[in-house]
């Protein structure tokens, strides 16, 4: 059996293995302070903190070395390698690792964090406050899927993660490195002269040929994902390609929810009442500039933007005024509570709509999630902070500032 079809196995096996495990991670309440507390306070002597049972792969000389690499950047780099297991102090989710250690180092605004993986031991995830400005995300990722960190062990694969994060180009090294993953997990593909694509004298069209085919490759998955369950041990490129996918599927699926909310929006405006509903051609307008930017939208902002202006037509149709979506993140939902809030880097204070988690982060001094976009220099950024004649979901701020339908018919009348 070829390598290309040994990894295409192994891909099928990680995503089954992904699909099934989809419980939420929590961290046992008693321990992951302590632990979170003693991780951040080595972490203040030096930016790497390696724990003893990866000693051996990382050891004392090593960890000086990427020391003075993060140093070398200039850059507010953490390293945490620490084996990350279900019920362990952070119950096996980086994730809580990566936001309990944030948290014991409130005095320092600007954190960029790399951790181990907890479902996968030769992985590491990447975090970034108070946003993904140095596209650190997508570096992170990128580092376990080139072919010359493949087999890479864990020293090497951070001190990568550290170089990739410095050079500033993540994302685009990270879709580099999944189309060419992409094009080596598709071995089988059939050409039209090829033999299994022709039809057979007989005219069974090489039907039976499947089962030859399906059968062994299916047993050969079920083998994988069962070497995969025990060892708990993959090829870096499997969990970073598993992720890669996650990502694209987040995007479609919010695409699909915008979609949906259009849809509903039209019907419940077809069916409304002229009598009864005076803001029926708000709801008519918000509807139209809703269709328009789904269908001229680029990416999750513009999509998060067509769920903003459906809420904004369902408020105009139910004639109640209500708050908007979380200004953070419009995906977090409708808007709990308005509260003031200040951008890193200015004096003035905002008002500004938040659901309760974000309410709850500004509370305890977090960072809370934004959504982000991409400024002029190509760079990651909170989505409020790009220019507002550039966006209009930076001047509308989904609502919080300014109704985004506004928003959008200035726009429109701007650019006529």
């Amino acid at each position: 059996m070829s390598t290309d079809v040994k990894r295409l196995i192994t891909v099928l096996a990680a995503l089954l293995l992904a699909a099934l495990t989809t419980t939420p991670a929590r961290a046992a309440d008693g321990d992951a302070p302590s632990a979170g507390q003693r991780i951040a306070e080595a972490l203040r002597t030096s930016p790497v903190y390696v724990d003893e049972a990866y000693a051996d792969a990382v050891p004392p000389s090593r960890q000086r070395q990427l020391a003075d690499r993060i140093r070398r950047t200039g850059l507010p780099v953490k390293v945490v390698l620490t084996p990350l297991t279900k019920g362990d102090a952070f119950d096996g989710d980086s994730g809580v690792l990566a936001g309990i250690v944030r948290d014991r180092l409130q005095d320092q605004r600007e954190l960029i964090l790399i951790t181990t993986d907890g479902d996968f031991p030769d992985s590491l995830n990447g975090y970034e406050w108070p946003a993904d400005t140095h596209q650190t995300r997508d570096a992170v990722t990128a580092a376990g899927l080139l072919d010359e960190t493949r087999d890479a062990g864990l020293a090497d694969l951070t001190a990568e993660a550290v170089d990739l994060v410095a050079e500033g180009k993540g994302t685009q090294r990270y879709e580099e490195a999944v189309k060419e993953l992409d094009g080596s997990a598709a071995p089988g593909a059939q050409t039209s002269g090829s033999p299994a694509s022709e039809s057979s004298s007989d005219g069974t069209g090489g039907w039976w040929l499947w089962p030859l085919i399906a059968v062994p490759t299916l047993a050969l998955t079920a083998l994988a994902t069962r070497a995969l369950v025990r060892s708990r041990r993959t090829p870096s490129a499997i969990p970073q390609l598993v992720f890669a996918s996650a990502r694209a599927a987040d995007e479609a699926e919010l695409r699909h929810r915008a979609e949906a909310e259009v849809l509903a929006l039209g019907e419940a405006t077809q069916a409304a009442d002229v009598s009864t509903t005076p803001a029926l051609q708000r709801a008519l307008d918000a509807y139209a500039a809703a269709g328009r930017v789904l269908d001229e939208a680029r990416g999750v902002p513009d999509l998060a933007g067509v769920l903003a202006l459906a809420q904004e037509g369902r408020d105009a149709l139910a004639c109640s005024p209500a708050l908007p979506l979380c200004f953070f993140d419009p995906r977090h939902g409708r808007a709990a509570l308005r509260t003031g809030w200040r951008q890193l880097g200015r004096r003035d204070w905002l008002d500004v709509a938040v659901c309760q988690g974000c309410a709850d982060a500004l509370r305890a001094r977090r960072a809370p999630e934004v959504l982000t976009d991409t400024d002029e220099d190509g760079r990651t950024v909170p989505y409020f902070e790009l220019q507002a004649g550039r966006s209009v979901w930076a001047a509308t701020g989904y609502g919080s500032l300014m109704s985004p339908l506004d928003g959008f018919n200035t726009r429109r009348t701007a650019t006529r």
